[in-house]
């Protein structure tokens, strides 16, 4: 009762709804009443005229020094000279690029593959794993992993296949999808994939969380944003597939 404030979930997505909608209402969105929003499955919001013709930073173009951005100096910027005095070794005081702790430029005989997670397309990284959006790419309930038509045949995979995607971090079985959009050497999983570990199997995670393979560490001192690239290797997985489980309800006990 204290979770779920004594609503049931169509309770709890119906104040949701109405929450967005007294907002909307305040901004003229003209969203509809719960039900019938409800019937049709979505709300439709129509482009206005005015953002086609929305030009960025337009007032700092017309005048820049009273239109000034939010920048030390007012104007933008690509050396920081606030960023300078930092001397921060791994954050430069202007835009460099900055050799990864692993990609495919440091490869090695072990891990041979780097691996890139880009965000999601279906989903806002984690937000939606859990529904029918699963279904327009999952291999056998897996997340994918993309992987080019050479490193297949290395590794005699085709698309369909269940994987152990690893390296010294750890584990995650994914569906193999053989295409010619990620580069030979490359493999793709993306972020956001609920995480589902097999506790007994060393925390393999059987549904495709890419964390359990990118490195933990800061990008900068600077600035603690993921790592989305990792050295790993891929080999098929030989055996009976474990369940997904993360996706279950879990079983609640009765008090006597």
């Amino acid at each position: 009762m204290a979770f779920t404030e004594g609503k049931t979930e169509m309770e709890w997505i119906k104040h949701f709804y109405n929450t967005s909608k007294k907002k909307g209402d305040e901004s003229n969105l003209g969203m509809p009443e719960f039900d019938e929003f409800w019937a049709k499955g979505y709300v439709e919001f129509k482009i206005p005229q005015h953002a086609y013709e929305y030009v960025k930073q337009a007032e700092f173009r017309k005048n820049p020094i009273i239109n000034r951005v939010g920048t030390p100096s007012g104007k933008i910027e690509i050396v920081s000279k606030k960023i300078a005095k930092a001397a921060y070794a791994d954050c430069p005081l202007h835009p460099t690029w900055m050799e990864p702790m692993e990609w495919i430029g440091n490869k090695t005989d072990k891990y041979p593959l780097n691996l890139v997670s880009p965000h999601p397309k279906y989903r806002l990284h984690s937000q939606l794993n859990n529904t029918w959006l699963r279904n327009l790419e999952e291999v056998k309930g897996r997340g994918p992993v993309w992987i080019h038509p050479e490193d297949a045949k290395a590794r005699k995979l085709k698309s369909g296949d269940i994987v152990k995607v690893f390296n010294d971090r750890g584990t995650v079985l994914a569906g193999v999808i053989v295409t010619e959009f990620v580069k030979k050497g490359v493999v793709r999983i993306q972020e956001g994939g609920w995480w589902d570990p097999v506790l007994e199997k060393d925390g393999i995670c059987v549904h495709g969380n890419v964390n359990v393979l990118v490195p933990n560490e800061p990008t900068s001192s600077l600035a603690c944003g993921n790592q989305a690239t990792a050295l790993v290797q891929i080999e098929k997985f030989e055996g009976e597939l474990p369940s997904i489980k993360v996706f279950s309800q879990p079983k609640f006990s009765k008090k006597a």
